[in-house]
C-alpha cells in the first residue's frame, strides 16, 4: 500500500511545487513559459493524467500546469470543502497564485464540472474552457434523476454514498477498484500495466479514498438539498467563454447521450467533437491525437460555434 507521496512525484521536465490558495496547499506541475493553461484531473486519476500534454503545451508556446485538486494526489486533504463552489475557488485562487489573471482551463471528469463552474461564475478567469469526459452540471443533474442509461452508468456515484464502505472499496487489494475502472471505461489498448500501477498507488495515499469518495457524496445530496440547488440555480447563467467539448464515443460512465446538448448553456462559439474509438479518458488513450484537437482550436483566434 502506498503510505507516501512516492506516486505524485513523477520524474519529468516539469517542476513540482506547492501552491497556497483558498486557505489550502496545492500540488502542481508546471512547464514552459507563456499564457497560462491549466489541466484539471478527474477520478480516479491526479494531475499525472495530462503528463504528455504539459509537455506539448510548452512546447507551443504555454506556460502549462496540472495541479491536484483538493484531497488528491500531492495536494491537502481537509475534512470539508468538496463541493463544487468551494474547489472552483481552489482553482480560481491558484491561478492568481501563479501570478496570472486567467487562464485556459483544460478540465477532465470532475474537473471538467469545476472548469464548467468557474466559466460560469468567474468568466474574467477564464480565457477559453475545455471539456473531456463530462457533461454541463445541470444537464448531468438531470440525467441522474431521468435517465435510466445514465443513472446505470454512475454506479460508482451511488456505491460512494455509503461510509467508509466504499473508502475500504477502493483501497482494498491494493488498488483492484482503479485497475478495474480504468480498463471498464476506457477504449482498447490502454491503460499500459505501468499507468494502472501508479494510479493504483495514488488512490492509496492516505486521505485520498475518502476525499473522492466526498466530491460524489455532495453530487447526490446536492440533487435535492438547498446547496445543491442553489448551486444549479446559478449555473443557469449561460457561459460566455469559448468552448471546446471533446468526448471519446466508447465512454460508458458519462455518455455521449448526457454530454450531447451541452452547449445549449454557452453563449458563446461552441465545438462538440466525438472522439471515435475512444472511451472516458481521451487525454491518455490517444494523447496526440487529443492534444492536436486542443491546440488547433486553441490557436483558432475566431473558433466556430
Amino acid at each position: 500500500m502506498a503510505s507516501d507521496l512516492t506516486p505524485v512525484y513523477a520524474d519529468g521536465p516539469w517542476t513540482h511545487r506547492d501552491v497556497p490558495a483558498n486557505g489550502a496547499r496545492f500540488h502542481v506541475a508546471e512547464l514552459g513559459d507563456g499564457p497560462l493553461a491549466l489541466f484539471l484531473h478527474g477520478f480516479p486519476q491526479f494531475w499525472w493524467t495530462w503528463r504528455e500534454q504539459l509537455v506539448a503545451f510548452a512546447e507551443a508556446g504555454y506556460r502549462a500546469v496540472a495541479m491536484d485538486l483538493r484531497g488528491i494526489g500531492g495536494s491537502d486533504k481537509p475534512p470539508r470543502g468538496y463541493d463544487p463552489l468551494t474547489a472552483t475557488m481552489d482553482v480560481t485562487g491558484v491561478i492568481r497564485a501563479l501570478g496570472e489573471s486567467n487562464a485556459v482551463l483544460i478540465g477532465h471528469d470532475w474537473g471538467a464540472a469545476l472548469a464548467w463552474t468557474a466559466a460560469t461564475m468567474r468568466p474574467k478567469a477564464v480565457r477559453r474552457l475545455v471539456i473531456v469526459g463530462a457533461a454541463h452540471p445541470r444537464q448531468l443533474r438531470s440525467a441522474l434523476l431521468t435517465s435510466p442509461s445514465q443513472i446505470a452508468a454512475s454506479k460508482h456515484i451511488f456505491a460512494a454514498q455509503r461510509p467508509l464502505q466504499a473508502e475500504h472499496g477502493l483501497t482494498k487489494d491494493d488498488g483492484a477498484a482503479v485497475a478495474r475502472m480504468l480498463e471498464s471505461w476506457s477504449g482498447p489498448g490502454w491503460p499500459e500495466e505501468d499507468v494502472v500501477r501508479r494510479y493504483r498507488d495514488a488512490i492509496q495515499i492516505p486521505g485520498v479514498a475518502h476525499s473522492s469518495m466526498e466530491y460524489f457524496r455532495w453530487q447526490m445530496r446536492s440533487l435535492m438539498r438547498p446547496d445543491g440547488l442553489r448551486y444549479h440555480q446559478r449555473m443557469r447563467t449561460l457561459t460566455e467563454v469559448p468552448t471546446l467539448h471533446l468526448h471519446g464515443a466508447l465512454d460508458t460512465v458519462l455518455l455521449d447521450s448526457t454530454a450531447r446538448g451541452s452547449g445549449g448553456s454557452v453563449n458563446a462559439p461552441y465545438r462538440w467533437r466525438l472522439l471515435e474509438g475512444l472511451g472516458h479518458f481521451p487525454q491518455e488513450e490517444a494523447p496526440k491525437l487529443f492534444t492536436n484537437e486542443v491546440l488547433g482550436w486553441l490557436q483558432d483566434e475566431e473558433p466556430d460555434r
